[in-house]
């Protein structure tokens, strides 16, 4: 066998993450025709087929699987360096691009994110919010250094990355004074037969409120269902309903709004990850986050 070309076996581990040559030739930004010729040399090269084409599929044989795993580790610590020497000390401020997933309370990636804004080294941060899908896969094309998400790398979402826990804390809920007059005694029992707001199906919170709601034997009122945690505090302000939040951002969310803190949970835990595609985070600006985030997500909190 000649030397390993590693150009060619690029090619090759990208076809095996994008599924096919059609979509890897879209990320490789060449023609599907240049990347099946490619491919067709380097396994020339290696003797050994890596695909079985199944119907118009391409699977990894076992020769292509033991190939991809030694790929993946060799591009995967190529990735570590990359990010290792762009973000060494030098005159320009350090660039974070960040995704925040639309689930998360904007209050709660502000107190994440302004640990980064106190560095002594400057800083930029820019920020993207969106589906958590549609952000992992600018993640893994190196778009973003991280993500902001409620729950951990999702087990179907074709993209390698790890989850860094930053931080958990416990659940209030709040509601407009008016509200809060008729609900706050009693509680939890008063939110039966309350108007509620309810997380979408997106928020890793939703199905542990409804499991506690049903421990509790508590059925409230459903008025609303919301994917963006700003629109669910817009419409609580409004006084559709009473709704939960995070307890570290208790504070903020009564002193901006004149909402009331009608009661808090510890049985329902919120829990806020960073996503990054390396196994250890390297950016400063993230490792800054990550040694601040504990301490600040449990204010108001019960230690565990």
């Amino acid at each position: 066998m000649a030397s390993l070309n590693y150009k060619h076996l690029h090619y090759f581990w990208t076809i095996a993450k994008a599924g096919g040559v059609a979509r890897a030739s879209e990320r490789l930004h060449l023609t599907a025709q240049t990347v099946s010729g490619q491919l067709a040399l380097f396994e020339e090269n290696l003797g050994y087929q890596l695909f079985d084409r199944v119907g118009r599929r391409l699977e990894l044989n076992d020769e292509g699987r033991m190939v991809f795993d030694y790929a993946d580790r060799i591009f995967t610590i190529g990735e570590e360096l990359e990010e290792a020497l762009r973000f060494r000390p030098g005159g320009r401020a350090l660039q974070l691009r960040v995704g925040v997933a639309d689930a998360v309370p904007k209050a709660i990636a502000y107190l994440l994110l302004e640990t980064a804004l106190a560095m002594q080294e400057p800083i930029r941060i820019v920020c993207r919010e969106g589906k958590l899908d549609v952000l992992l896969a600018d993640l893994a094309i190196h778009r973003l250094d991280i993500v902001i998400a409620d729950s951990p790398m999702p087990a179907n979402v074709d993209v390698r990355g790890y989850h860094h826990l930053l931080g958990e804390c416990d659940t209030s809920f709040f509601a407009t004074p008016e509200l809060a007059r008729r609900y706050k005694k009693g509680f939890p029992h008063s939110l039966d037969g309350a108007p509620f707001l309810m997380p979408g199906e997106d928020a890793a919170v939703r199905p542990r409120l409804l499991r506690w709601f049903e421990k509790e034997r508590i059925r409230p009122q459903i008025t609303g269902e919301f994917d963006d945690g700003a629109l669910l505090l817009a419409f609580g302000d409004a006084g559709a309903g009473i709704f939960a939040a995070p307890a570290a951002i208790a504070a903020q969310i009564k002193k901006q709004y004149g909402l009331v803190e009608i009661g808090k949970t510890d049985a329902v835990r919120e829990q806020f990850y960073a996503i990054s595609v390396e196994r250890k985070l390297t950016h400063p600006a993230v490792l800054a986050i990550q040694s601040a985030a504990r301490d600040n997500l449990i204010i108001g909190s019960s230690r565990r």
